[in-house]
């Protein structure tokens, strides 16, 4: 489908991250917390049964079960075998990706697309790191083009937060490319949370997409559109330029609205059923916005999921 339309150059924002949103996502932690094996900055707790932490069970003695986790009390008051079964907690890496191309840097309002995607992704670093779980960081357009290895500690914060705000958006989006090239090359299986307008062909996201799934990784897709490109409210003669190539044309908003308006939601269904497929979550993001409102609602949603069994 076509590239951003733009009326003007897109406004600039600045490149630092708002410390009043970062502070106020530490309260999302304690729903972090509560969502089940797998799921972004929790402690990530495991159905395989161990001697860990946590008590999760009793049940009754088999012959063959270590004698040290016969619960003695129990044998004391009734005379029934039954032993005590633990959660195996696993540290799990949320590995982040964003898109960094040209036409991410669209924006109507006073941040682009990139800044609200640079945002979404300290806070969900900051959240994760502060759980002292692993984060890592991959920026990219047509290919891989920086990256900060999976780690923890304050110093990883720093690192990813640092090439974040170097980053800029420049270069052809290829994000079902990257995705697929990444599945052979992520070694720490986690969580992989892509930030993108996904402006590319749809099955080519798609392929890679069920190649991290298939790889091990929990993809999760997250959408940033301006709401220029949802609404396409335009008024007078509209100046289309391709962000990521020379095209440029004149055009009649009102007369192209509508087919624009079809194109788009044929796209958004394109990979939004592919997503459901595939089991992977996709997420349209409005940089209208605010971040902490999206991510806590989201964290919300899949934490009710969760307990609900995954329905």
């Amino acid at each position: 489908m076509a590239k951003d339309p733009a009326a003007s150059p897109p406004k600039k924002a600045g490149n630092r991250f708002d410390p009043a949103v970062l502070d106020r996502l530490e309260q999302l932690s304690f729903v972090a917390r509560t969502v089940v094996e797998g799921f972004m900055a929790g402690s990530h707790r495991s159905p395989r049964r161990g001697s860990s932490v946590e008590f999760a069970q009793h049940r009754e003695y088999v012959p063959g079960d270590d004698p040290r986790y016969v619960d003695e009390r129990i044998f004391a008051r009734s005379n029934r075998l039954v032993v005590k079964e633990f959660v195996a907690e696993t540290n799990f890496a949320l590995h982040l990706l964003v898109d960094c191309s040209a036409s991410m840097g669209f924006g109507s309002l006073a941040w682009s697309k990139f800044d609200y995607a640079r945002w979404c992704t300290a806070a969900l670093a900051y959240l994760v790191l502060a759980q002292r779980d692993t984060a890592g960081l991959v920026l990219f357009d047509e290919a891989a083009r920086a990256k900060v290895p999976p780690g923890n500690g304050a110093g990883q914060a720093a690192s990813i937060i640092a090439s974040l705000e170097a980053a800029t958006a420049t270069g052809e989006t290829r994000v079902g490319t990257v995705l697929q090239w990444l599945g052979t090359r992520l070694k720490s299986r986690g969580i992989v949370a892509v930030f993108s307008d996904f402006l590319d062909d749809p099955e080519v996201v798609l392929e890679g997409v069920r190649r991290l799934a298939i790889a091990g990784h929990e993809p999760i897709l997250f959408q940033v559109l301006d709401p220029r490109e949802l609404d396409f409210d335009y008024a007078g003669n509209l100046r289309l330029e391709d962000l990521e190539g020379p095209g440029r044309i004149q055009v009649d908003p009102k007369a192209i609205a509508q087919a624009y308006k079809e194109e788009l939601e044929k796209h958004q269904n394109v990979l939004r059923r592919g997503a459901a497929a595939s089991g992977v979550d996709f997420l349209t993001l409005v940089t209208s916005s605010p971040v902490d409102v999206v991510l806590s609602a989201y964290l919300a949603r899949r934490m009710a999921r969760a307990r609900d069994g995954g329905r």
